[in-house]
């Protein structure tokens, strides 16, 4: 048997009546996806709760980072160290599960609260980025976009023999805690338009706001589901709990599919508490199998 990954939390037995109302749920299709940093936890990118829901990890906060200086210098030293480990993950079973629900037709939409792209990379279109992605940067005066290698690039040549000591695992943001000693010389990226140092990834940091137009974007794919199925989020912010308030409210089912308690649970249709490399990859098998030979059936 292969060792458990660090990232995930414990293996818990699948329950099988749960998993076959939740597979019915899905067979029937028009299924939109809201996924969290769960669905990535297998790629070796951390989450920011344990299964109890507890916040394990202090995230940047975006007052902090657009009102300090320093607060830029101490993020960009982090975030720099870290790219390159966080840009190297790869997307796992469940991305894969995911994309090729939505190529089999079950899979209609797909919102998520990850920033790190892994759902496009597994194959899967149209994915609304609530909280925006780390390949981008944009400046928060001018408002000019650069892709985050060319930012990386200049950081490089800006900081030679940049040595941020020994280092740990890279946080869900893709940066990773550096002791001060190793911050204080470390050069923050400027915007060559208006010569600023506000450069901030495209991403929405704790306290910020996600754009109005993505909200409206993913409300209108929320109104077209017949199901609205959660995988990988404890939907502890609002920003992706409302989208199962809003469905619940409009009678539309919901499927939540994690390790632990939710915000949601109350809303829920069904809920299994489980990891998503357990279901996932089983629900390709079990419901675009079927809908393939279904096809070929009637052809």
């Amino acid at each position: 048997m292969e060792p458990h990954p660090r990232h995930l939390p414990p293996r818990t037995a699948v329950d099988e009546h749960r998993y076959a109302v939740l597979r019915d749920l899905v067979a029937d299709g028009g299924v939109v996806v809201l996924s969290g940093a769960g669905m990535s936890t297998a790629s070796g990118i951390p989450d920011y709760r344990g299964p109890d829901g507890m916040r394990r990890v202090q995230p940047m906060q975006h007052a902090e980072f657009a009102g300090s200086a320093a607060a830029r210098q101490r993020y960009w030293a982090r975030a720099y160290t870290g790219w390159e480990r966080f840009a190297a993950a790869g997307p796992n079973a469940a991305h894969e599960a995911v994309a090729r629900l939505q190529a089999g037709g079950v899979v209609v939409g797909i919102i998520t609260q990850n920033v790190d792209g892994l759902h496009q990379r597994a194959g899967a279109t149209d994915v609304v980025e609530l909280h925006g992605n780390l390949a981008r940067v944009v400046c928060l005066d001018c408002g000019e976009r650069y892709d985050r290698d060319q930012v990386h690039d200049w950081l490089a040549a800006a900081n030679p023999g940049f040595d941020p000591g020994t280092v740990g695992e890279v946080r869900p943001d893709g940066d990773v805690v550096l002791p001060e000693e190793a911050v204080r010389s470390f050069r923050a990226p400027r915007c060559l338009v208006c010569g600023n140092d506000r450069l901030k990834p495209d991403v929405v940091f704790f306290g910020g706001s996600v754009p109005k137009d993505v909200v409206d974007r993913a409300f209108s794919v929320t109104a077209r589901a017949d199901m609205l199925l959660v995988l990988g989020s404890s939907l502890q912010v609002m920003s992706g709990y409302r989208f199962v308030r809003r469905a619940a409210r409009d009678g539309i089912p919901v499927g939540v599919v994690t390790r632990g308690q939710t915000r949601g649970d109350a809303e829920a249709t069904v809920q299994l508490d489980a990891l998503l490399d357990d279901v996932l990859p089983r629900l390709v098998r079990d419901v675009v199998g079927t809908r393939g030979a279904a096809g070929a059936a009637t052809s």
